[in-house]
């Protein structure tokens, strides 16, 4: 059974400005498991990075419980630790930003050790912890360079190095790699797996991204407004999305929305046949498997024309999604909508023949 390592219980976040009461955070509760990539999505205003804040223990909330590990750090609005126990459990928390939080005056091996300021180590130790961080995330050749002369994706491997200096159960990323190129996303995002991996890591990804979620995490939780409105493994979510907002994330993050577009200027469905259905096919696991097209023609006489296609895998699962263009008699088409469905594809109308 997995070790829980963050549980936040009916957290709210209230803040009071002048005359405004602002709710940012609403009876959100959330188990984050040992070695989890655990990715909270939602758009600006969701509550995402004030979520952040009470488990990185810079927020105490307004009501509900927090414990990091096995012990409880703030409840009922109040710090349960000292203050030398609160430093302590702080430094168990990583944080890599949008921005990289660099000082500009230090060379990447100086912004590195400056993490290890408090530390007990010796400076010959402290010296050889900084070049085995800088070696972990790649960037040993750049030690002595200052950030100006590094790209953003290598400045994200600093704060990444920088993060993991007092040796952190817990990293979070807090939208780490919106200033990133698409290449170098996918750069950072397979070194967090690895440290992940590697060093036992549990990761949470604070992103606005399904895409991001999609291609690192296991698990997620999606905001919206303050409150968690959906949480599930990332399979779960991808397969059966039941909130308006997840399932609009997911369209963004698969690109189907954008293929529909194209799709519906094709000849063949401005000008679908009278004994066509243009529908959309979803399917997860096991049913993958299953030459599903071949035998709907073999049994029904049910021809199906591929339009758009895409498969992915998820936690270990190969996921899917087709658009097709199903043609033949009345009685043929039900039959094979039933079969297509019973074989636990899910099954949705575009169009139909005119």
């Amino acid at each position: 059974m997995s070790e829980t390592i963050i549980q936040l219980e009916h957290i709210d976040i209230t803040f009071h400005q002048k005359k405004r009461v602002i709710e940012a955070v609403k009876d959100v509760s959330v188990n984050i498991n040992k070695g989890d990539i655990y990715g909270i999505v939602g758009y600006s205003g969701a509550g995402k990075s004030t979520l952040v804040r009470v488990i990185n223990l810079l927020q105490v909330p307004t009501a509900g419980k927090i414990t990091i590990g096995k012990q409880v750090t703030f409840a009922d609005g109040k710090v349960q630790l000292s203050a030398a126990e609160l430093r302590q459990k702080r430094q168990s928390i990583g944080m890599i930003f949008q921005h990289f939080n660099l000082m500009a005056q230090k060379t990447a091996r100086q912004n590195v050790a400056f993490a290890l300021r408090h530390s007990d180590l010796s400076k010959a130790e402290r010296a050889k912890k900084v070049d085995d961080l800088l070696e972990l995330v790649g960037l040993s050749e750049r030690a002595d360079n200052y950030p100006a002369q590094l790209s953003g994706g290598q400045k994200q491997r600093v704060a990444i190095a920088r993060a993991l200096a007092n040796d952190p159960e817990i990293l979070i990323s807090d939208e780490s790699t919106s200033a990133l190129d698409p290449k170098t996303t996918k750069q950072i995002l397979a070194l967090l797996q690895e440290l992940n991996r590697k060093l036992g890591l549990t990761v949470v990804m604070i992103t606005h991204e399904m895409q991001i979620v999609k291609d690192i995490c296991n698990r997620v939780a999606v905001m919206q407004n303050g409150v968690l409105i959906e949480e599930g493994s990332v399979l779960e979510i991808f397969s059966h999305p039941k909130q308006a907002l997840t399932k609009e994330f997911i369209r963004t993050a698969t690109g189907i929305d954008e293929a529909l577009v194209k799709i519906e200027k094709q000849d063949i469905v401005e000008d679908l046949a009278s004994n066509a259905l243009l529908v959309q096919l979803k399917y997860a696991g096991h049913a993958t498997d299953e030459p599903l097209l071949n035998e709907i023609y073999k049994q029904f006489e049910v021809t199906a024309n591929i339009l758009y296609g895409n498969i992915e895998i998820l936690d270990n699962t190969p996921v899917g999604e087709l658009v097709v263009v199903l043609s033949g008699q009345p009685a043929a088409l039900e039959a094979a909508q039933r079969a297509i469905v019973e074989s636990g594809v899910e099954l949705t109308i575009l169009k139909r023949g005119a």
